[in-house]
Formats: structure tokens, sequence, C-alpha cells
């Protein structure tokens, strides 16, 4: 691998987006996230937050913890269908 393509590699920032089960996506490492228009949300300098997958929370699209008791989902890791 040629010298810059490796600095470059050493550089780009990683994201990492867990689904935990019974809850929430949790993202963390170097993200914005944008509303439909493309403005950004102010993250507060966070480096890890929460999607809300359930629909109950009041602070879309943010978790806020509403989901507890409320949203059942197993999240197990499986392999999607070829692209079409």
């Amino acid at each position: 691998m040629n010298r810059k393509l490796t600095q470059i590699k050493q550089t780009m920032s990683k994201t990492k987006i867990t689904v935990n089960s019974n809850g929430s996506l949790k993202v963390e490492g170097d993200f914005e996230i944008a509303d439909k228009t493309g403005a950004l949300y102010d993250l507060g300098g966070r480096e890890i937050i929460s999607i809300c997958r359930c629909g109950l929370s009041k602070n879309k699209p943010f978790c806020d913890g509403s989901h507890k008791g409320h949203f059942e989902h197993d999240a197990v890791a499986f392999s999607l269908p070829p692209k079409k």
C-alpha cells in the first residue's frame, strides 16, 4: 500500500453503530447527524449517542429511555440478501 493511502487510512475516523436488544441504536465515534434539510444537530461534543427505534421518545431522533418495557427486539446479526 502506498504511503499516502496508509496515512489517509490512519487518519480516517470510524463510526460504530450497535443495535441494542429491546432498545436504541448506539452510535459512537466520529459522526454528524443531520435533519431532512441537511441542518446538523448540535450534539454538544458527544462521541456516543443513542437513536430511538421504538418511536416513543419525546426527544426524537434521540432515545430518552421511553422504550423500557414497551419495545421488544432481540438484536442478533444476520446477513442481508444480495443487492438487486
